[in-house]
């Protein structure tokens, strides 16, 4: 995929622990050597809420920081108030931190190189408001 992957906290856990739950198509994205990676750092908070409550194999909070930091191919993208801004009107997305995801993607896609978010949340797929890859 040219452009830029956004990974949810999904995509990020599973790729890690090599959980067949994740897609195909994210997967290859995910391995590919040139692959450009935006993680948001929403969900890299709630990776490492899931991580802290043990509800993944991975062993610590620490143990997922130092996989994001050693790969040179994920850069985390703060939250600023453009995205803030931009995450309020995202309106057919209950959830706060959905919408905080999607506005990155959005807000990313703004430089015009093409954009695509990785995850299978359902209220984001059904949302059409960014192309998904699973």
């Amino acid at each position: 995929m040219a452009g830029v992957a956004i990974l949810d906290a999904h995509a990020l856990i599973w790729f890690l622990e090599g959980n067949p739950r994740l897609g195909a198509a994210a997967r290859a994205v995910i391995e590919d050597p040139d692959a450009r990676l935006l993680l948001p750092s929403i969900a890299l908070a709630e990776a490492l809420h899931v991580v802290a409550r043990g509800r993944t194999s991975i062993p610590s909070v620490s143990d997922l920081l130092s996989d994001v930091e050693a790969d040179h191919r994920i850069a985390v993208a703060t939250l600023d108030q453009a995205i803030v801004a931009l995450s309020v009107t995202l309106t057919p997305l209950p959830e706060m931190p959905d919408r905080l995801i999607v506005a990155t993607a959005l807000h990313e896609s703004a430089s015009g190189e093409p954009v695509a978010l990785l995850t299978c949340d359902t209220a984001i797929v059904n949302s059409g408001l960014v192309p998904i890859v699973w």
